[in-house]
């Protein structure tokens, strides 16, 4: 197998030449060697892959820095893989966009200005409580984007002068070099796709164009939303610079946490408190929804840890519309204070427990006798 050649060789460049001049290299060797202007020539398609693959780590800062310390060696898996010239479109098609490998290969914008991108997108937060997620809720939201400068109408001119039409491009953006059947457009390295220059920038927005203002937007919050969820208002975003369409904005929502309710996708945990009497007895006791106060009866032998279901009593799901349920769990609370009275009837209890064991509790208790005369 042959020895690699150096990539700074390949391309044809110096070991500190800038990252346009390896483009620049790249993309007069892509021209020399594609395969459509030398069909049939293995040779060529050899040197189209080796003038990608070189491209490929010096136009990468960290490959670079790698292949320079330790050359081919250094590179492991971090080289590119070109199988096929098929690849090395799909790998580079992007890089160069509309300036190479789309008008290369029949993909490309022919003439005019480039293709207005959309505008940046914006985000912000939103806190609501759980009762506002429940129920759902309207909040105003501030935020920052950029607005056309006023002073100089967007231009980014000096109030009294006007840009100027690039003499590069001729006010198109692009600039096309051609060499026998193939063309190649990048953007205008003077106006930077424009087609403008402007030679005394207005004060306001330094030749932006765009100054930044805040901005109050009304969002409405449906029910059932929960933190992390993602709500959009169009348009609410960044201008583009080229007049295309603007960016969105995206509230990002947060609820804060709830001092009774925990909670568990649609359902919600309600950790209650009841006494012993109220456990062993049974009671109705008055447990509080997000819908306001309910009733719920607790039947008597109810034990700690015990969970009681109120369906249709939660959050509503999003996409169903249906609403999870309520779960109560109830622990028993134990006095740390006892009253005179309340000692002596709990003394009292105790004696009745001694002499009426249930036979939970006397197995329990006959195995702590076995334990203690064991031991």
């Amino acid at each position: 197998m042959a020895e690699k050649r150096c990539y700074y060789e390949v391309l044809g460049v110096a070991r500190d030449a800038s990252g346009a001049q390896i483009s620049e290299a790249y993309r007069k060797l892509a021209m020399q060697y594609h395969p459509d202007r030398n069909p049939g020539d293995d040779e060529a398609v050899a040197k189209f892959k080796e003038a990608a693959e070189a491209f490929e780590v010096l136009n990468h800062a960290e490959k670079r820095a790698q292949y320079d310390r330790y050359g081919h060696a250094g590179m492991g898996n971090s080289g590119a893989q070109f199988h096929d010239v098929g690849d090395i479109f799909q790998a580079f098609g992007d890089i160069f966009g509309d300036s190479m490998f789309g008008d290369f290969f029949g993909g490309g914008r022919r003439g005019g200005r480039p293709r207005a991108q959309r505008g940046a997108d914006v985000q912000t937060k939103i806190r609501i409580d759980l009762l506002e997620a429940a129920h759902g809720t309207s909040k105003v939201v501030k935020f920052q984007r950029h607005v056309k400068c006023e002073t100089c109408g967007g231009n980014g001119a000096k109030p009294g002068t006007k840009p100027e039409t690039c003499r590069y491009c001729g006010g198109r953006g692009r600039v096309v070099q051609s060499t026998g059947v193939f063309s190649i457009q990048t953007a205008c390295p003077s106006c930077h796709g424009t087609g403008q220059i402007v030679r005394e920038h207005c004060p306001d927005c330094r030749g932006a164009g765009y100054v930044p203002v805040e901005v109050s937007r009304k969002v409405d919050i449906p029910a059932g939303v929960d933190t992390g969820a993602r709500l959009r208002l169009n348009g609410e975003g960044e201008p583009s610079p080229q007049g295309g369409q603007p960016g969105d904005c995206y509230c990002f929502v947060e609820v804060a946490e709830h001092a009774l309710f925990q909670r568990d996708g649609a359902h919600l945990i309600c950790q209650f408190p009841i006494s012993y009497t109220q456990a062993a007895l049974g009671a109705e006791i008055d447990v509080p929804t997000i819908d306001g106060k309910d009733k719920l009866t607790i039947p008597p032998g109810t034990q700690s840890g015990d969970v009681f279901r109120l369906r249709g009593r939660g959050m509503p799901d999003l996409r169903s519309r249906q609403r999870g349920d309520l779960l109560i769990q109830v622990n028993i609370e134990v006095p740390k204070k006892l009253t005179p009275q309340h000692e002596e009837l709990l003394r009292q209890l105790a004696e009745v427990e001694s002499k009426h064991v249930t036979p939970k509790r006397k197995g329990f208790f006959d195995k702590l006798k076995d334990y203690f005369q064991a031991n």
